[in-house]
């Protein structure tokens, strides 16, 4: 059995214990410093998954803590988009507001559904969190683009559709799904 203290782990616990702090400097309107730890945020998102997957450190403990802390890193990039971006998102307020419905109804259908929050760590929701991490860097750092804009909500849209298609699907909740192709694969 693999120890629930492992190096993957304890970085996605940084991120569950960082988040209440950066909350804290977004209200205060701390910008410089909500960038700077979100941008970390964002880098250990991806160190805690690809540590895991070359120390063969993947757990199912470990899935569901990288996914409450995703949550997390989620809700502050939001939260910065409202304190200090909303000038460039009041606009475009239909399409984000489809990508923001679309991804509480992910969550809160799986936590009505399985009683906790989704790990299955699609593909699409994989490179969906890199689309959109690298888009918050660049939004935070060097300003809205539009096209990468909706590059990302196009991509996050689709991902949550096929979230919530497996979920309604599924009948437990499963860690570390492939996609809705390989889930069908595996019900046949």
């Amino acid at each position: 059995m693999t120890s629930k203290i492992n190096i993957p782990n304890i970085i996605s616990f940084y991120r569950l214990v960082s988040f209440p702090f950066i909350l804290v400097f977004a209200l205060l309107g701390y910008e410089n410093l909500f960038v700077v730890l979100l941008v970390i945020n964002l880098i250990t998102d991806i160190l805690d998954g690809l540590i895991a997957r070359i120390l063969k450190q993947q757990t199912e403990f470990g899935a569901r803590l990288d996914s409450i802390a995703d949550i997390g890193t989620y809700i502050l990039a939001i939260m910065g988009v409202f304190v200090f971006k909303w000038d460039d998102f009041a606009p475009h307020m239909l399409s984000f507001g489809t990508f923001l419905f679309l991804f509480l109804f992910s969550n809160l259908l799986s936590f009505l559904k399985f009683g906790r929050f989704p790990s299955l760590h699609l593909y699409s929701w994989k490179i969906g969190g890199y689309i959109q991490g690298a888009f918050f860097f660049v939004l935070f750092v060097f300003g809205f683009n539009i096209y990468f804009y909706y590059f990302m909500v196009l991509w996050g849209i689709l991902s949550f559709i096929e979230h919530i298609t497996i979920q309604l699907m599924l009948r437990k909740m499963r860690s570390n799904q492939k996609g809705l192709y390989w889930v069908i694969k595996n019900k046949n």
